[in-house]
């Protein structure tokens, strides 16, 4: 089931507008590796639950996965050839706003080489362009 807030303020949200490069999010935290998203724009629960499942067939409990985003906005649309003048539509998915430089996906307790090949399995179901990286070290 993909993922979605329990609770709203507002059903509706403005569309907004995805500006600048991230500030918060942007460095590998909690596993080894990570996957850096290089553009800007929306990832639909879908698009995530999607990553979350190739992962975890690619590494059969070995490792550990970490979504490091969530899907917060609420996409409307209006259902097609609806004249205009009715209001908003409904919410049709939850979104995730993504800034260049984020980290959608990190993993740890693999090898650098499986890792590379599970998150560039996960890579090839984003809607944006990634690369793949380790942590700094500090």
């Amino acid at each position: 089931m993909p993922l979605m807030p329990k609770r709203v303020k507002y059903r509706k949200s403005q569309r907004g507008r995805v500006k600048g490069n991230a500030c918060r999010g942007n460095t590998v935290s909690h596993g080894d590796f990570g996957l850096q998203v290089l553009e800007g724009g929306w990832l639909s629960a879908e698009a995530i639950e999607a990553g979350r499942v190739t992962a975890a067939q690619f590494t059969r409990g070995e490792g550990r996965l970490y979504i490091r985003v969530f899907p917060h906005k609420s996409v409307t649309a209006i259902p097609a050839e609806t004249r205009m003048g009715k209001g908003k539509g409904e919410p049709e998915y939850w979104a995730c706003v993504v800034k260049p430089g984020m980290i959608l996906f990190e993993i740890g307790g693999l090898p650098e080489s499986a890792a590379k090949e599970c998150l560039a399995r996960v890579a090839y179901k984003m809607p944006f362009r990634c690369r793949f990286i380790g942590r700094q070290a500090s």
